[in-house]
């Protein structure tokens, strides 16, 4: 058969999918068709019996020799796994067993359309990442890329905390509020929407600027060219805590001096696509009023 020496790693989400049915399920479909599959944890500490039966390999060491990443969970799992994916230039294809999943290809039940892997032949989808770095004293501190977003917001007490925006140097906006989103137009669907933001259409090159409760109503959100450079700073905050989130990651706490960069990374996440559905049917019958329905 042509092509199916490729090698195929399973990243199931023990939380999704409990007991490893689904899992299970496409691994025989893709040994079927001759693919050689091995089944890896998308997170560091899994808990002992957790992947049923499986000898659960390291993923960073099998990376190394595959040929794509197919994810169990929702689109967090995915989200979990695009900075090491992409450093790797692995395409990944994600089925969706969480809520609304918007990154996921497959739904659980549509494990058959896997066979149209058999060839070899599908579609990728090259979505935009974000490098985000903090500079402290002149020095880069904190370095991190993502998929979806870099949210700069206090922490958890509430409180209104003030940041100065640059584009390339020059000023863009003083927010007043609970934060900034930004956001790439995959991340667009994600917290950025929850905050007022637009969509945007998942292949666009773009960056959405999205105010989160902002107390001066002078603007609701930017959407900005990915040649930009953008530059966040704290002003007046005191002693308040503030802190970045990249990707809904581990929180990172700034000082009231720190600049935060974001810009459009080099690197991609590769996505596979099998479905003939276009984003904007899916975002229709997932959002929109009575589109679960039928």
């Amino acid at each position: 058969m042509s092509g199916n020496t490729k090698k195929i790693i399973l990243c199931p989400n023990p939380n999704r999918d409990q007991g490893m049915k689904t899992t299970r399920a496409a691994e025989k479909i893709l040994r079927e068709m001759g693919f050689h599959t091995v089944v890896c944890s998308p997170f560091r500490d899994r808990k002992e019996g957790a992947f049923a039966e499986y000898d659960v390999r390291p993923l960073p060491q099998e990376l190394r020799g595959a040929d794509l990443l197919i994810t169990f969970g929702g689109d967090g799992t995915i989200l979990h796994l695009a900075k090491l994916a992409a450093l790797h230039k692995m395409p990944v294809l994600g089925i969706n067993m969480g809520g609304l999943g918007f990154v996921a290809e497959l739904e659980a039940g549509e494990l058959e359309t896997l066979r149209k892997l058999k060839d070899w032949r599908f579609e990728t989808e090259y979505r935009m990442m974000l490098d985000v770095s903090v500079f402290r004293e002149g020095r880069q501190i904190y370095t991190n890329l993502g998929l979806n977003d870099a949210v700069i917001r206090e922490g958890p007490i509430s409180h209104v905390i003030h940041l100065k925006i640059s584009s390339d140097g020059r000023h863009l906006a003083d927010i007043a509020g609970d934060g900034v989103i930004i956001a790439t137009p995959t991340g667009s669907t994600a917290y950025s929407l929850s905050a007022g933001g637009p969509v945007v259409e998942p292949m666009a090159q773009a960056m959405v600027v999205c105010p989160i409760c902002i107390h001066n109503m002078r603007f609701s959100s930017y959407v900005l060219s990915p040649e930009h450079t953008l530059t966040v700073e704290l002003e007046r905050n005191g002693r308040k805590p503030v802190y970045l989130f990249v990707d809904e990651s581990r929180a990172f706490a700034l000082r009231s001096d720190d600049r935060v960069q974001v810009q459009r990374s080099r690197y991609v996440t590769r996505l596979v696509r099998l479905s003939e559905r276009s984003f904007c049917e899916i975002f229709a019958q997932k959002m929109l009023p009575g589109g679960l329905e039928g």
